[in-house]
């Protein structure tokens, strides 16, 4: 039986393997192994990426998240909104600042309902963290007026979403900050945890260099306490291997996404989003009612399914003591009972990515499931 593994990292190592090695091999002989060169030109080629003047490259995306609320001196006393339904990293890095996390209910494409941050601003609201869940661009257009109305700064987290656009422009250059993953199963994922930080405020960056590194101006003065959040040599030299292949993965991200659009549209609940935004599909989420048995029936057919994810933060025990409860945010709630990820990553072939589709297919018939348009329980976007 043909089998789907959700991911298959050691597949794209396989196809890299030599020139992976070069790089390997340059770093090693070259003695310089955190920061340096390497380091440099990788986010000079991300910066180009994204369209913004600097990117500032950190040792995971959590620690770009609490030290782009650093740079913009939100701590103690100070709120930020963000989504409950993304991975726990979006709201513990507010909790890593010292800052209190608050969080606002989601849309039908999964990402932060605009009319849901306006209702959770408070006096002691700071900044807002959209998150651009699955790879698709939350509606920053949107965000950006409320941050200009109510003073607040708007930070992406787009870890998923590296490549994305957004009524034309690249996701990384849309708020103040913008926060991305390069762990390895990010659609840009090197061979190590790795994040990096996007912005066109030349202050800003300066800062964040400082934090990332004790917060340090020479060798031996610290201005600041910051972190030790530099980014690997190695790491950054793998990235700049990976980088040349990103617009041919990020091809095949979606037409893997545009089959299953076509083939299971109207039997799950596929993704959804704005015409004019092109997103990445880190993930593949898809809706169905009885979603457990589903993916125990895919499972017996070979193919592998995550859920991203299961649990919303506000229901967490870590998130409990942020005073929210079941209801509190319910079309949050409703899709964690419904959502599952089918396998997309570029190494899939054909065959798999219809193995996948007929499995789908074959699991709902013996389910029995009621279709479900891609309309069916949304709100407009």
């Amino acid at each position: 039986m043909l089998t789907v593994p959700f991911v298959n990292l050691a597949a794209q190592f396989r196809d890299l393997e030599g020139e992976l090695t070069e790089a390997f091999l340059r770093v090693g002989r070259s003695g310089q192994y955190i920061l340096g060169d390497e380091v440099t030109g990788f986010e000079g080629a991300l910066a180009e990426l994204c369209g913004c003047t600097d990117v500032v490259s950190v040792a995971n995306a959590t620690d770009g998240l609490t030290l782009a609320l650093k740079a913009l001196d939100i701590g103690a006393g100070d709120e930020v909104i963000t989504a409950p339904n993304s991975f726990i990293a979006s709201a513990g890095a507010i909790a890593a600042a010292g800052a209190t996390i608050r969080f606002a209910d989601v849309g039908a494409d999964f990402n932060l309902d605009p009319r849901c941050v306006l209702a959770a601003i408070t006096p002691a609201t700071k900044a807002i963290i959209p998150v651009h869940l699955t790879g698709n661009p939350a509606d920053m257009d949107r965000f950006t007026d409320i941050g200009r109305t109510h003073g607040l700064a708007v930070i992406e987290d787009a870890a998923q979403a590296i490549g994305a656009t957004y009524r034309g422009r690249k996701v990384g250059n849309l708020g103040h900050l913008a926060c991305f993953s390069l762990h390895p199963l990010k659609n840009l994922g090197l061979l190590g945890d790795a994040g990096a930080i996007a912005t066109s405020d030349p202050q800003l960056a300066a800062k964040l260099r400082r934090l990332r590194n004790h917060g340090l101006i020479n060798r031996d003065e610290s201005t600041q306490w910051g972190l030790n959040s530099r980014l690997d040599a190695l790491q950054a030299a793998f990235g700049r291997v990976k980088l040349r292949y990103l617009p041919r993965w990020t091809a095949r991200f979606r037409a893997i996404a545009a089959h299953y659009h076509e083939r299971l549209g109207n039997l799950v609940q596929c993704p959804i989003h704005r015409a004019e935004d092109a997103p990445v599909y880190h993930n593949f989420v898809v809706q169905a009612v009885r979603r457990d048995e589903l993916m125990e029936e895919l499972a017996k057919q070979g193919v592998e399914t995550k859920i991203h994810y299961p649990i919303p933060l506000h229901l967490m025990r870590a998130g409990q003591s942020l005073g929210y409860g079941t209801g509190s945010f319910p079309l949050t709630e409703q899709q964690s009972k419904r959502i599952v990820s089918l396998p997309i990553y570029p190494e899939l072939t054909d065959s798999q990515v219809e193995h996948v589709v007929a499995s789908v297919r074959n699991a709902l018939s013996k389910t029995q499931q009621s279709a479900m348009t891609p309309q069916a329980a949304l709100s407009p976007l």
